[in-house]
């Protein structure tokens, strides 16, 4: 540790001089009230910090002490269920002892160190451990089992486990190391968030993650391990799909992170996790969740930490072998903040003022995602997911965090203004959004929910592709122009959009879809226009076969609870058969 001074405060940039035995990204306090900063920069004697608290009040001449250790998190268990700000620091723990607004200075420790876990030992005295191996578990909430792992860089062999009840920084294991000297273990570690964790192995991502939500599943799938973009202009509901993904998405924990949005909006998800039932355990969704909770008002510097500090717990989840879903909400106002830092810095500014290292920023963070075998003899498969939410000002995507952004995902989820006024949500786009993993799923696709579940979705895109066509004819010449079998085809893709597509995040039965019911509702939907076909070549009435009253009995299939989807099914099958040929029978009307 050493000891400087300040020279020069640029709101949340501070220069300081006489710490030169610091390092970049060193943690330091800031004056005598102790605010925690990071050193950005290393100019000789000076060293640039970017503060993470309020800096009103600094002057020239105050202490800056260093760490000597870089911005880290801890982890172990404690870490589901709360909320932290974007370094940290517990924000319930801070109101019970500051009040509603965080005091600056204050200095309250991640994991509470009085509560006591019951720790259940995996290894025995002279087992032979590595960096990675489980030592021993705590059952942190009802779904989560907490893995305790051997922290990277010790291996050895066992000479003490205890089983009890500990808090976090007591010993609950001794290590003895090849060279003979002692570790003792405890159930916390910590982990610079500026560095991914190590696994041994990244693998090729396979399996979906089943979301719930019809037009992704169906059309644009992200895989485990995959990373997807969420951009879209303001009040087209980017907000709202990463709640959907979150609360209904196939992963065992959630992270989100609320990086310089809205206070309401976290308001909104604070109210609603704790009350919102989650379909796999029955229990709240917050017994498998973390939030990182950094709003607008909250200083600048922080809201550039905070998507590190989430992707640290998620990678550390995802290192105990769970599937980890990452919402990141949103990356610009996190470019934004790195912006600000830049120009006070005064680095040379790239497009739009971003620095030039904005689009490898991005892919440092997003590269972290992944399927994974992580380290340990067990050779765990995790897998960690991450959707970033992406503001562009006025929707335009070819701003340059949404084209950083573009280069490094294999999804993109195209929110579309004028779907979201014309009240279609999600309002994803089919035309521009895209999926690079469908050649990787489709396979599972195949084997685990339909044979020809690739065959329906690429018919349903070539139907939707076909229907743009169609209405710029439908725009210069109207309806009429068009042959029977080309309404029709409007009449399948209208069903498509607002039968299938549309889904109401707000219904109880409609908000989540599972993929038995997916298949089912669009197959429905196919074989009307299939059957229709054959109708209108065997002479039926256009007219009768668009008002068969069957297509109400599809439409409201998507309000069926999932207990009754096979029993409905069969029953709306049937009355499509036997109207059909009912209608291919009469042939009254025909012109």
């Amino acid at each position: 540790m050493s000891q400087g001074r300040i020279v020069k405060v640029s709101g949340p940039l501070v220069i300081a001089d006489g710490i030169k035995e610091a390092n970049m990204f060193d943690v330091v306090r800031v004056s005598e009230q102790g605010l925690i900063g990071e050193i950005l920069e290393m100019r000789g004697e000076l060293a640039s910090i970017q503060v993470y608290e309020e800096t009103a009040g600094l002057a020239p001449g105050a202490p800056v002490v260093t760490t000597g250790a870089q911005l880290s998190v801890e982890l172990g268990p404690g870490l589901i269920e709360t909320i932290y700000d974007g370094i940290q620091r517990p924000l319930e723990e801070i109101r019970k002892i500051a009040g509603p607004n965080i005091a600056r200075g204050i200095s309250v420790p991640s994991l509470n160190r009085e509560k006591k876990w019951d720790f259940v030992p995996k290894v025995k005295v002279g087992d032979k451990v590595q960096a990675g191996d489980i030592i021993g578990t705590v059952q942190e909430t009802i779904v989560v089992e907490h893995r305790i792992m051997v922290p990277y860089g010790i291996s050895g062999e066992v000479v003490d486990i205890k089983e009890g009840s500990f808090t976090v920084e007591e010993t609950v294991c001794v290590v003895k190391k090849d060279n003979g000297e002692t570790v003792n273990l405890t159930m916390m570690q910590k982990w610079p968030v500026r560095r991914g964790r190590p696994y041994k192995e990244k693998l090729v991502p396979v399996n979906p993650l089943v979301t719930g939500q019809r037009v992704i599943d169906t059309l644009f799938p992200i895989s485990k391990g995959g990373v997807a973009a969420v951009p879209g202009p303001f009040g087209s509901g980017k907000t709202v799909v990463q709640h959907q993904l979150a609360k209904w998405a196939d992963a065992e924990i959630v992270v989100y992170i609320g990086c310089g949005e809205r206070g309401n909006e976290m308001t909104d998800v604070l109210m609603e996790f704790p009350e919102l039932q989650d379909p796999r355990t029955g229990e709240s969704l917050m017994k498998r969740t973390v939030l990182i909770a950094n709003t607008s008002d909250m200083p600048v510097a922080a809201r550039e930490a905070s998507i590190y500090t989430g992707i640290t717990i998620a990678e550390y989840f995802r290192d105990m072998g769970y599937s980890v879903a990452l919402m990141a909400d949103s990356t610009s106002r996190w470019a934004e903040a790195l912006r600000e830092m830049s120009g006070r810095l005064e680095e040379m500014p790239g497009e739009e003022g971003y620095p030039a290292y904005l689009a490898s920023r991005l892919a440092q963070f997003y590269e972290r995602a992944g399927r994974v075998i992580s380290l340990g003899r067990e050779g765990r498969e995790g897998a960690l997911s991450v959707i970033g939410a992406v503001s562009p000002p006025g929707g335009d995507i070819s701003e340059p965090v949404s084209q950083a952004t573009l280069r490094i995902v294999k999804v993109f989820w195209a929110l579309d203004a004028q779907l979201a006024y014309a009240r279609h949500f999600p309002a994803i786009n089919w035309l521009n959004s895209y999926s690079l993993y469908i050649n990787n799923l489709s396979n599972w696709f195949n084997e685990n929910v339909a044979k020809n579940w690739t065959d329906m979705r690429n018919e349903t895109m070539r139907l939707l592709q076909e229907e743009a066509e169609l209405n710029e004819i439908v725009q210069l010449v109207g309806v009429d122009s068009l042959s029977y079998s080309d309404r029709l085809k409007l009449e399948a893709t209208r069903s498509i959009r607002e039968d299938y597509l549309h889904q109401n995040a707000f219904h109880d039965v409609d908000t989540f879809t599972s993929l038995e019911k997916q298949y089912k509702m669009l197959s429905l939907i196919l074989k009307y226009y299939h059957k229709g076909l054959e109708a209108l070549n065997e002479g039926a009435d256009f007219k009768a076969l668009t008002e068969l009253p069957v297509r109400e009995r599809i439409g409201r299939f998507k309000y069926t609870e999932e207990k009754n989807v096979n029993e409905v099914y069969e029953e709306i099958d049937k009355q499509l058969d036997s109207e059909i040929a009912a209608l291919k029978a009469s042939k009254e009307g025909i012109e």
